[in-house]
Order: C-alpha cells, then structure tokens, then sequence
C-alpha cells in the first residue's frame, strides 16, 4: 500500500490520518459539503468532495467513494467505524475495483455483521447467549408474541446495526408498536437497512468486550477486556480496559469465546467481540462489530499495540505465530476513555449543533486526545455529536482516575455544550471509582446517577445555521472547474450573502404548554397527529432526528393541535413545530 483513502469524518479519521503518517502512507480525505472546513480535510495529504449534505449523500454512497479512490489513486480503503464500516457490499465494492480494503473479509462482515447469523454461529462454538429469534422480524406482531412468551424486558435491535443505532428496549407492552417503528427508522437512516430481531433484555448488566486482532492465516489474538457499561440510550460514553473485577473464570470465558467466534467465521484485522455480564455473573453473547471500535485507545494504552498499524500490517499479510498468538498481553496499567460528545445533559444528553468557539484540551503525563474538531470548528446536525476522546493512563485504576479528574477538571470547552460536566461528576461518584466493586450498569445513568443537572447556556436557541458550501463553475486555462468556498468565507468578503441550504424555522415566543417546540436543532422526521386532531398531554406528536438519535417530542396538554412545522425540514433549537388551542 502506498496511498489510503479513508472513507469516513471526524475524529476517526484524523486519528487514521495520523496513523498513514506513521506508516509512510499518504493520506486521502473524502468531505460532505458541512465537512468542508472540517479537521481531518485539512491535515490530509489530500482531500475530496462528495458533493453531498446527507449521509445518504457522502458517506454512504459506494459509488462516490470508488470514483474518489480511483482519481485520487488510492490503492487501499480504510473505513474507520459507523457508515460503511460494517458493510460487505461496500467491501467487495472495493476489492472488486482492485482496491486492498482494510477489514475483514465480506462473508465474516455478513456472517457476524447480521446479529441473528452471529447468534446461531456463537451457539454453535458453546458461547453463552439469551433467548432470541432465530431470524429478523417481518412483522410487530412476531414482537408481541415474543414478549407473550418470554416476558419483558426485551430488546428491538437492527439487525445489520451497531454503536446503540436502531436499538429500542421495550419495558411495557403498549409501547413496542412505536419503538419497533423507531428502530427501523434509526437503522435505515443510520445503515441503510432496517431489519431488527428481538432478544431478551438482561435489566441491569455490565457490558464487557474483548478485542481481538487476526492474521489472514487462521490466528486469532485476543487482545484483553474492556469495560462499557456507562451509556445513555444504549450509546458509550466511558470506557476503560483492562475491564475490573471480573474473575479469571469469567474473563477466560470471555477471551476463549471470543477467539473461537472469531475463528469459525474466517476473521481477519481488527474486531470487537461483545457480552453482557448479568448481576449473577451470568455471561451472554451480544454480537461481534467487524470493524475497529471507538474505544479501541484504551486496549491501545494498556497493551502498547497501535491497533490501526496492526490493521495495515495485517493487508499486507503480517503473520503472527508462536507466542504472539496463544498469549494474551498482561495489561500495562489502567485507561479510561472519555466520549466528549456535543450534548447538553442537562436537557437529557440533547444533541447541540454549532461553533466551538473555544477548546482548550488538558496535557501532561498520561493524558491524549483524539479529537476530530478544534476552535472554530463547525459542528453540523447531520452526524454524529461526538467532538473528541479523552484517554487518560495510570499504573493503577486509582491513579488512573486521579489523573482522569484532573485532565477533565482542565477541560475547556465553549461554543457548544458538552457532556464533560457529566464525566466529572461519574469520576467523583463512588458506584463507578470504587475499589472494591464496579456498581455502574447499562441503565445506570437513566435508573441510578440521581442528579440534577443544569441545562447549558451554549444550548439556548441561537443564530446557528447549517454550513453553506457554494460552488461556481470557473475556467482556468480553457479547462473548466469548479469553485467551492464556504458561506462563511464568502460572507465575511462580502461577496454574496450566506444563505443555509435547507430552510429553518426560527425560534419564536416563550415556550409555553400551548407551544410545541424542537428540543434541539435538527431534522423534523415525522409527525405523529395530523393537523387538527385531538391530543392528551404526553401524547407522542413528532418524531425529530440530530446527530444521527432519534427523538421523541410529546404534547404538555390536551386540546386540538396546530402543525406549524413542515416535516423533512431542519428546526433549530426551540423552534416553534405546533401550538395546541
């Protein structure tokens, strides 16, 4: 290899960017036009348009992605994680234009990337599971009878998903027409199909996963634990490795199901391989993401293992063998990772597009940061809300989060709202730093942390718009070609006016009971009502998406409902969507 593209945005890509570097292979940057100004375009080798403002549009087009590579001359696709990472087709896409694509092969992408598959293989090598169904639901009838059967809890999950996307949990039976309907729209906006299967929900579980690293010749290395249990809808949001208090029984169930899953479906690179651990020390199997996670620096800072080299090496037929394979690295120390994501918790983790104004990151010994954005860095609605990873290594756990409190405490971020007010307050709580047992579960934040937080200012409704990239056809030498600067840009030389590419409803009056507004800027995906009808307060009127989360906006009273919002149009913050008389 001597040229790779990355097919992805953010801090993913900057941290495959810098890795090119480190492996003597240039760098090609692809961009949707809210990207345009983004980190990992302007410290690529190259960088190139995708001529598109959605997903859809950029990121998921297969097509875009092969013309980029092939006029750029790329000899090789990495795919970072979410969008196209988990996708075969993508895959032989890119092996089939004679590109080297930097995953496992297609048939293990289907085989694991398809969660019902993953259950009937990871049954067939002994590894622990809960009841399921065997294929993807065609209907929510199959839903209900599943619930009659085993009771709730239960879980809607896509079935070509991952990352929390398209996963709903059913607590009441009333609610699962809704929430089947919500994870396949989830799942289609976030990977294109929306197939979901059910499992039982174990209430209150840890969640463990092993890292495991393959070769092209059937070895298969188990790289350690990591624990991530502290989420909020069903998405990380601290990790740490190696995972604590586990007992050498359970932590060598897991590698051992982990390596032979790994091995019966012909893995190759870099992979996850999840479980959840119940509070009787139950394990189950949950799925494998065929791909590098986010929370990959932990296993990284507690091994010494640069895991995206380790993918390269691995195209290139890296073999490992002898004492490499069999033994497992002792973990050197302890790591946490920080997900410093662009929402407010005190409005219940709300996605927050706009400026980053300020951000100062902390330093000093044990202490990086992956981060994809910096001051004056866009933050558009149209991905995901996360900024950058705080990781911090000790010796110890303890140390590890003594130093964690520190590099949060200097933490400075503005602009935006973050979650950091969130991570400093989980690193002083006693159920997560203790040292004698680890008291956080999966539902912690929503069920456990009681705490009442203050909404961020930086999430008020302002005069945040999305970016504006315009393009001008130009002639230069008798070769036509096209012009593209950013409104931004253009605005401030005065040469046109900045104008957003999608229409956005302005915030209005106070909100009152009789006003619907939008809880954070983003997309209006769906009304519930119809103009005119009748509503009760907490009647689910409007489905809204931002950042790729789905939510849920409901009525404050009863009456006859007004729409006054357009569905498919973006609405900043505390837009007006509906009044009800």
């Amino acid at each position: 290899m001597k040229k790779l593209l990355i097919a992805n945005r953010g801090e993913i890509a900057v941290r495959i960017i810098r890795a090119c570097a480190d492996h003597g292979l240039r760098s090609v940057a692809v961009y949707a036009d809210d990207d345009f100004e983004a980190l990992h375009v302007r410290i690529a080798d190259e960088a190139y348009a995708l001529n598109g403002q959605r997903p859809v549009d950029s990121y998921l087009d297969v097509g875009k992605l092969i013309d980029v590579a092939k006029r750029s001359g790329a000899d090789a696709i990495h795919p970072g994680y979410g969008f196209l990472s988990e996708s075969a087709a993508f895959a032989r896409a890119v092996i089939g234009a004679g590109l080297t694509w930097i995953g496992p092969p297609p048939e293990a992408i289907e085989l694991l990337g398809d969660k019902v598959s993953a259950r009937q293989l990871a049954l067939r090598v002994g590894a622990p599971l809960v009841a399921g169904t065997a294929e993807p639901v065609k209907a929510v009838a199959e839903i209900h009878a599943f619930a009659s059967q085993h009771g709730l809890p239960i879980a809607i999950k896509a079935a070509y998903g991952g990352g929390g996307r398209g996963l709903k949990v059913v607590w009441k039976m009333e609610e699962i027409d809704e929430l089947y309907a919500s994870a396949v729209r989830e799942a289609k906006a976030a990977f294109g199909r929306g197939e979901c299967f059910v499992e039982q929900f174990l209430d209150r579980p840890r969640h463990i996963e092993a890292q495991v690293l393959a070769d092209a010749y059937g070895h298969v290395r188990v790289l350690g634990t990591r624990d991530c249990s502290l989420q909020r809808r069903n998405q990380k949001l601290v990790e740490e490795a190696p995972a604590p208090f586990l007992s050498n029984d359970q932590r060598e169930r897991i590698h051992q199901s982990a390596r032979e899953i790994c091995q019966a479906a012909g893995y190759v690179g870099a992979g996850t391989v999840e479980f959840l651990l119940s509070q009787t020390g139950a394990i189950s199997f949950l799925e494998v993401n065929t791909r590098l996670q986010v929370e990959h620096p932990v296993t990284e800072e507690t091994t010494g293992i640069d895991l995206v080299r380790e993918q390269f090496r691995v195209s290139e037929g890296a073999r490992f063998e002898g004492e490499e394979i069999s033994s497992v690295p002792a973990p050197y120390g302890h790591s946490f990772e920080f997900r410093i994501n662009a929402e407010d918790v005190g409005r219940g983790f709300l996605p927050a597009p706009g400026i980053v104004t300020r951000f100062d990151p902390p330093s000093g010994p044990g202490v990086r940061l992956d981060s994809g954005v910096a001051a004056g860095s866009h933050v558009g609605g149209q991905f995901d809300s996360l900024l950058a990873k705080l990781i911090v290594w000790g010796p110890t756990r303890e140390m590890a989060v003594q130093r964690a409190r520190r590099a949060l405490a200097e933490f400075q971020i503005e602009g935006v709202p973050t979650v950091l007010p969130f991570h400093r307050a989980v690193m002083a709580h006693a159920d997560f730093v203790s040292s004698e047992k680890l008291a956080v579960h999966t539902r912690w934040i929503e069920t456990d942390l009681a705490r009442q937080w203050q909404a961020d200012p930086a999430s008020r409704p302002g005069p945040y718009e999305a970016s504006v990239l315009r393009r001008s056809a130009i002639e230069i030498d008798g070769r036509r070609v096209t012009l593209g600067l950013s409104g931004r840009l253009l605005a401030g030389l005065a040469a046109v006016p900045s104008e957003p590419t999608a229409e956005a409803a302005t915030p209005a009056e106070p909100v009152s009971d009789e006003t619907i507004v939008a809880p954070a800027a983003g997309n209006l995906s769906a009304w519930k009502v119809t103009d005119g009808a009748s509503v009760q307060a907490g009647d689910l009127v409007a489905v809204m998406e931002a950042m790729k989360m789905e939510m849920q906006v409901h009525a404050r009273r009863a009456g006859t409902i007004r729409l006054l919002a357009r569905k498919g149009e973006l609405q900043v913050a505390g837009a007006v969507l509906a009044k009800i008389e």
